[in-house]
């Protein structure tokens, strides 16, 4: 074992746990898709300055991108529309349509395995996109925001918010690493190395390291599912896209640090989510 591996182990002893949905699924509290929809109201928050909930899904086809188990599409079904989960991993079939059946809203809700940087509908058939969280993790966020052009209505809204990567989980390791901002401390080699050996620690470990870690043609083994979305990046990808957002914040970490999160060079490290609003 690599030293700044174990000296991030030992480091990591001394912060506490995060909350975080898949260790409340491991001690019984409550399962990954039922706290998806217990947080479903802060997934829209941001946008509540530029548009009501209503405005946004009373009577609304809405597709939910990087859904998971579809706790948070179930949310904005239960607000009037009628909603297609996009997940790439089929695995959250059978939770989805569970808590689908539990809250009555089956006939409101379709879960769809596709790759959101390829999705299977037709152009200009949905109202409203919503983007919670995921464009940090698609592998093809260029694709993927030319794809949700193409099925939006005319009229018809994307709306995204992410953490950038230097956010302090900006490394999406809180499940097992508690340290903020380790990842601008430790090499990926070392995350890579002491997430494994975390891993061995829950009775889950191996779905999570199969779900995060991947193999490079080197064999070096990365963290495969984030794509290290910053601010700056993000902004480069609208930039060659031609695209101007109808809104945009960027809400900091904290009101304390909200200067430095409008200063260049340290935005990134002190905003807690970028938040935009596109209109086709």
């Amino acid at each position: 074992m690599r030293v700044s591996t174990k000296i991030l182990l030992k480091l990591n002893k001394l912060f506490k746990a995060p909350v975080h949905p898949l260790n409340l699924q491991n001690d019984g509290v409550m399962s990954y898709a039922m706290w998806q929809y217990t947080k479903g109201a802060e997934t829209i928050k941001f946008y509540l300055d530029f548009c009501s909930e209503e405005d946004m899904f009373k009577g609304k086809t809405v597709l939910d991108i990087g859904c998971g188990a579809a706790g948070k599409s179930l949310y904005y079904a239960s607000r009037g529309a009628n909603v297609i989960g996009v997940e790439i991993l089929e695995k959250y079939r059978a939770e989805a349509s569970a808590l689908a059946d539990e809250l009555g809203l089956s006939d409101k809700f379709t879960f769809v395995c596709a790759d959101a940087a390829s999705l299977p509908f037709e152009d200009s058939t949905i109202d409203t996109i919503i983007m919670n969280d995921a464009m940090e993790h698609v592998s093809n966020p260029e694709a993927v925001i030319d794809e949700c052009m193409r099925v939006l209505t005319p009229g018809g809204r994307l709306f995204v918010n992410f953490p950038p990567i230097n956010h302090p989980f900006g490394a999406h390791l809180s499940d097992l690493i508690y340290i903020p901002w380790v990842h601008l401390f430790f090499s990926e080699a070392a995350l890579v190395e002491a997430y494994k050996e975390l891993a061995k620690t829950v009775p889950d470990g191996d779905d999570r390291v199969a779900f995060r870690i991947s193999k490079k043609e080197d064999g070096s083994e990365y963290f495969s599912y984030i794509n290290h979305m910053s601010i700056k990046r993000f902004n480069r990808i609208l930039k060659s896209k031609g695209i101007t957002p109808a809104y945009l914040k960027h809400i900091p970490l904290r009101s304390i640090v909200k200067p430095l999160a409008a200063l260049p060079l340290l935005k990134e490290c002190f905003v807690k989510m970028v938040v935009c609003v596109f209109k086709k």
